[in-house]
């Protein structure tokens, strides 16, 4: 897309938005609706889009995306009109007699870029959460997904008014244009390395911002884990869309004294995840691109392989693998895996596995698999990550009623629910005062002796 047709499409999302037409619980509710109903309707053309763009089955593209847009639209259209009240507060003694109100307000022209890896998820939750405020907005999904983005843009056409939200489609040169212009509010979603561009682009027009970022996400499993539950749900953690999930289970630590039996158990469960070759072939999700794929063949090269290690670069796709005891500064160790690839290292301290991943940048993620909850607990309060499961993974972000978010290196802000209105909103505070007596102290000039009356009131 010219630079030209995004400035023209920012302007007129900068008109829209000026014109009030986005305000009223009435017309977000409205929008809100129709944006489902669009959804609704070209549900097939978005899970046919997403078997053209990774190769997902019907069932996986609805369990894990569209299912979960759904369940936000429910969550938020019901709850709106509650959020957009005012919230009465406490006036302070200095601010007596008087009302003291704090009202959400829209922040304006919101700009959203989205990942390839969900594209439909990622991209539609934040928007929800954009319309909820009361915002417009620009869509910006992944180029690397474009049977899903040309789905998403003609639905958005169909659904909302012009203005109201834009898509433009396209990569790098129109992520540039997109983020030298003046938005109100951006929220990006993709890699830590992206995530800072982001944040410097929009530092220039002190923009504020949402990153939702990745990470390494460990795994703790202690000696009393469910070794056949926790396999089970490591295997469903990983292979979900070949394992480019931002909060996948990177590698696990799992204690020496169970680690054959965890080794044995997921070798098992891997091996049972797809009942043939052909249903390998059509359901299995492919590695996004080529370049993503011989980066993570790479990964395995010289590492000691139980399971899988075989890729298929004619149609992308990489069996479901297993590393043993890969050395730390090896390359499946540097970096995140986004990929159908699980590392397993044993432990035998576990004061001392704490210690060395409170080294590691935060990640988005944490899993701690044990029957001993207290010690679970305890390790969940210890350690600094976005969010995670005790005795499961994935499962933490499907809830609109709490937060999703990255912390330090993962991401900063948050959004599901209640957290995307809060996301896209600014919270003003509004002081209604009384008009029938004034309090002398607050006036000039400042004297000892007013100093001591206040201080006394205080």
């Amino acid at each position: 897309m010219k630079q030209e047709e995004i400035q023209l499409a920012f302007e007129q999302s900068q008109s829209v938005f000026a014109s009030g037409a986005t305000r009223a619980y009435g017309d977000r509710i409205h929008m809100l609706t129709a944006l489902e109903a669009g959804i609704r309707k070209h549900e097939e053309k978005l899970i046919r889009a997403l078997k053209s763009d990774l190769n997902k089955s019907p069932h996986e593209a609805f369990i894990t995306e569209l299912s979960l847009v759904y369940g936000e639209l429910k969550h938020v259209k019901g709850q709106l009109r509650r959020w957009m009240k005012p919230k009465r507060v406490l006036p302070s003694i200095a601010q007596l007699p008087s009302s003291v109100r704090v009202l959400p307000e829209p922040y304006g022209v919101c700009l959203i870029m989205s990942p390839w890896n969900y594209p439909i998820l990622l991209t539609l939750s934040p928007l929800i959460g954009a319309i909820a405020a009361g915002n417009t907005c620009l869509l910006k999904p992944s180029a690397y997904s474009p049977a899903t983005s040309a789905a998403i843009a003609a639905i958005i056409s169909d659904s909302l008014p012009k203005g109201v939200c834009n898509v433009i489609e396209g990569g790098r040169k129109e992520n540039e244009s997109l983020l030298d212009l003046p938005f109100d509010c951006i929220f990006f979603t993709g890699s830590p390395t992206v995530g800072r561009l982001v944040m410097e682009k929009a530092s220039k027009h002190l923009t504020p911002v949402t990153l939702e970022l990745g990470g390494r996400s460990p795994v703790i499993v202690d000696e009393n884990a469910d070794i056949e539950k926790t396999a089970k749900r490591l295997t469903f953690g990983k292979l979900t869309n070949a394992g480019q999930t931002c909060i996948a289970p990177n590698h696990v630590y799992v204690h020496k004294s169970v680690m054959d039996e965890l080794v044995k158990a997921l070798v098992r469960n891997f091996s049972e995840t797809f009942q043939s070759e052909d249903h390998y072939l059509s359901d299995y999700p492919r590695i996004v691109n080529e370049r993503h794929f011989e980066r993570l063949m790479q990964l395995l090269e010289g590492e000691k392989i139980a399971a899988g290690g075989l890729g298929n670069l004619e149609t992308l796709q990489i069996e479901p693998t297993i590393v043993i005891n890969p050395s730390h500064d090896a390359p499946v160790m540097a970096e995140e895996i986004f990929g159908p690839i699980l590392p397993i290292l044993e432990y035998d301290d576990l004061d001392a596995l704490v210690r060395e991943i409170k080294k590691e940048p935060k990640p988005l993620a944490f899993y701690y698999f044990s029957k001993d909850t207290k010690r679970a607990e305890k390790i969940m309060e210890e350690l600094s990550f976005g969010g995670g499961c005790i005795n499961d993974c994935l499962l933490h972000i499907t809830s609109p009623r709490a937060p999703f978010g990255g912390v330090g290196n993962s991401g900063m802000g948050s959004y599901h629910g209640y957290e995307s209105f809060r996301t896209f909103s600014h919270f003003k505070t509004v002081l209604k005062k009384s008009l029938f007596f004034d309090v002398s102290l607050r006036y000039h000039p400042f004297t000892k002796k007013k100093a001591e009356q206040a201080q006394r009131i205080l």
